[in-house]
């Protein structure tokens, strides 16, 4: 028995091993960068005027359009399955949409409906001209358009540095820019783990420089 017990653990479990992280490449790995430096939201505000910055942030990035009634369902999905699990993650996490202006008043009952599930201070709502939310979806790079209501299916991951992230062609997937906020498999499935890989990445980079600071620190008062 024992002898099997050690074959298991010399030749059948590395193999199991690899095969775990070998399957699980996004989940380990960083989420490639699709587009770099997308455009601002300088041009955009809140309803009660203030800005947003993309910089220094993880975004969930999304266009609800005129036509508010059609993404109400999309919005509810984007709560339950990327908002809420990643709320606590990251003191820097938000959800931005982007509307066109004169639409405040149909969000307000949106965001009064969210907040019934969970707290709602990092979901964003920003209003701006046709033009501006027009250059703005461009500026992505996607093979995507936005629909004749200025709005969108497609949610998009932008990291801190106001980059695109995204998966690469591979055997299961196509190269995805986007996630159809419309499918909630395509949001539980992928865009929550690639969220978690772009959060997990820029914590696990807080922790190496704090790690070196605190041995610059070390090294700086032993000299002294």
């Amino acid at each position: 028995m024992k002898k099997k017990i050690v074959l298991i653990s010399l030749f059948i479990l590395p193999v199991v091993i690899y095969l775990f992280f070998a399957s699980g490449i996004y989940h380990f790995g960083e989420l490639p960068v699709l587009t770099e430096k997308v455009g601002d939201l300088e041009a955009f505000s809140t309803e009660d005027g203030q800005k947003v910055k993309l910089d220094e942030k993880i975004t969930v990035l999304g266009f609800l359009g005129n036509d508010f009634s059609t993404k109400k369902s999309s919005v509810y999905n984007l709560h339950e399955e990327i908002y809420k699990g990643n709320y606590d993650y990251d003191t820097n996490f938000q959800m931005v949409m982007v509307l066109p202006k004169d639409t405040e008043s149909q969000v307000a009952d949106l965001k009064l409906e969210l907040s019934r599930y969970a707290k709602i201070d990092k979901w964003r709502f920003v209003y701006g001209d046709d033009f501006e939310i027009k250059e703005l979806f461009q500026s992505l790079q996607t093979p995507f358009s936005l629909n004749s209501d200025l709005g969108s299916d497609y949610v998009f991951i932008i990291d801190k540095k106001s980059s695109l992230r995204g998966r690469l062609p591979d055997e299961e997937n196509d190269k995805i820019y986007g996630y159809n906020a419309n499918l909630v498999s395509e949001l539980h499935n992928l865009m929550d783990d690639d969220v978690k890989v772009v959060l997990a990445e820029y914590n696990l980079a807080l922790k190496k420089n704090y790690k070196v600071s605190r041995r610059d620190s070390f090294l700086k008062q032993k000299k002294k």
